[in-house]
């Protein structure tokens, strides 16, 4: 174990000397999920919501620590830590951002870990027992605090890399060529879902940190007939439109927390494609599949005719005023209103191929989830929470409250119902278009004090009711309608 701790310890130390994705924790924490069934994503997202990467990192830990003591106790450590190593290499090397400075940080903290097991097993056969046990105990507390103290170095060198976030803070952005709508003051401040708590789903161990000095958006493939190469200022040179957008995570369960609502700011990305020479199917376009890639190797496949079928699809540049967070994709990500977001928003964009569904795969198809998703009608309620205890005055009734969505389609009904008896229609509040969710609320008249249940439904604009099916995220989104459990008092 103390072999295994000094390994990881100067591993993270020279990972902070080369950068942060090269570390042995985060190179064995991606490999994990990039192998990781899509039901054990899902449970993870859902247990530990965004604390999930901390999960992870913990359970790394606990599982070298167990091998490290089973290697020792059977006399295989010197082999051991070698094949471990190995597979930490392998780890590192096999990425598709890979450079060869990544397999780095692992080998020399093998070396670090191969040094520690010689160096104690010296100890242990000391001639004299006493001295040769108070040795080894004062040597392997010095390995303990010597590769604490080299994993505390190593993390702060890497919080040290912040070029994205020093280059956020330089960025002024343009006012918008086409501003959002003024929102209706009947809604309330809750319709815009606050940068800080805005969900975050993703595979990053490591949020990247983008510059935008020397940052590209490289625009080629099939079907291009004028390629393109464009800088952050190109983007910001062109006209920017606003729009209200909400968009939500495949892997949120009925009634969950990861959608949300904000103020984008972009290019439409359609303009940027016409100019590249593309064309959709539609209109005899040879590529269906736009695959958009992250610095960091995500690949997000998204469909061309929906890109470019009208709707304000977006590399966006900014979010509620604000250029975009770095944890949000700092400095250019993409929004596609209707679509969940492994198959529209990716972060962190490097470039935009152009390409078809039936040559290539993006990452989450290569795990299973379905190629083309299109977010499903829902609907929420976020008051009273579940489980909790209500008062009904004697004739005001029970206010609940909610959401409700089918983004680029819109919501034109909602409905409640109590105890599984008659749907009634809710209050719709206004929303500025189609492809943000819609806020409501029912006021409700208990007929008797005890449990209660209620379910919500909604129905978009083509007068597609939502589905009482209940279904799993995977492969393309859950299904079902929203139940809490209710006490009146």
């Amino acid at each position: 174990m103390l072999a295994g701790a000094a390994a990881l310890g100067v591993g993270e130390l020279i990972a902070g000397l080369v950068r942060p994705q090269a570390s042995p924790w985060v190179a064995v924490g991606r490999a994990a999920i990039d192998m990781a069934p899509a039901p054990v994503k899902n449970w993870a997202i859902n247990n530990f919501g965004t604390g999930d990467k901390l999960a992870l990192q913990i359970g790394i830990l606990v599982v070298v620590a167990i091998l490290a003591a089973v290697l020792g106790r059977l006399g295989w450590a010197i082999p051991g830590t070698l094949v471990l190593g190995a597979l930490g290499v392998a780890a590192a090397l096999t990425r598709p951002d890979a450079t060869g400075w990544d397999a780095a940080p692992t080998i020399v903290g093998v070396g670090a870990g191969l040094l520690t097991i010689k160096l104690l097993r010296g100890q242990l056969v000391a001639e004299d027992g006493g001295i040769g046990r108070r040795r080894f105990l004062s040597t392997a507390a010095g390995v303990v605090v010597a590769s604490a103290g080299a994993t505390a170095i190593g993390r702060y060198l890497d919080s040290t890399r912040t070029s994205g976030t020093v280059a956020r803070e330089t960025v002024h952005l343009p006012r918008p060529a086409s501003p959002a709508r003024p929102l209706p003051p009947s809604l309330p401040a809750s319709f815009t879902t606050p940068t800080s708590s805005f969900y975050r789903v993703d595979t990053a161990l490591v949020t990247p940190q983008v510059s935008t000095k020397g940052w590209t958006l490289r625009i080629h493939g099939t079907g291009v007939t004028k390629p393109l190469t464009l800088t952050y200022a190109d983007l910001l040179a062109r006209p920017l439109i606003e729009r209200y957008i909400t968009i939500a995570c495949v892997s949120n369960t009925v009634g969950g927390p990861y959608i949300g609502n904000a103020r984008w700011l972009g290019v439409r990305l359609a303009d940027v494609l016409r100019e590249a020479g593309v064309r959709p199917p539609s209109k005899g376009g040879r590529a269906d599949q736009l695959v958009a890639r992250s610095t960091d190797g995500m690949t997000i496949g998204t469909p061309v005719e929906t890109v470019m079928d009208g709707r304000d699809a977006l590399l966006a540049v900014g979010m509620d005023g604000q250029p975009l967070p770095v944890a949000h994709g700092f400095p250019v990500r993409m929004v596609v209103p209707g679509l969940y977001g492994y198959v529209s928003a990716c972060k962190w964009l490097s470039s935009l191929e152009l390409t078809t569904f039936s040559s290539y795969n993006a990452y989450w198809v290569t795990r299973g989830w379905s190629q083309q998703a299109v977010i499903k009608t829902e609907s929420r309620i976020d008051t009273p929470h579940d489980g909790s205890s209500v008062s009904a005055a004697a004739s005001g009734g029970v206010t609940v409250a909610g959401v409700a969505w089918a983004q680029h389609r819109g919501i034109s009904r909602v409905e409640l119902r109590a105890d599984k008896g008659p749907w009634t229609p809710a209050t719709l509040l206004p929303a500025p278009s189609a492809d943000t969710w819609r806020m409501w609320r029912w006021t409700w008249h208990p007929a008797a004090k005890g449990d209660h249940t209620l379910q919500v439904r909604a129905t978009d604009r083509t007068g597609t009711p939502q589905t009482s099916a209940e279904a799993a995220p995977e492969p393309n989104g859950a299904t079902g309608y929203h139940t809490i459990n209710v006490t009146v008092g």
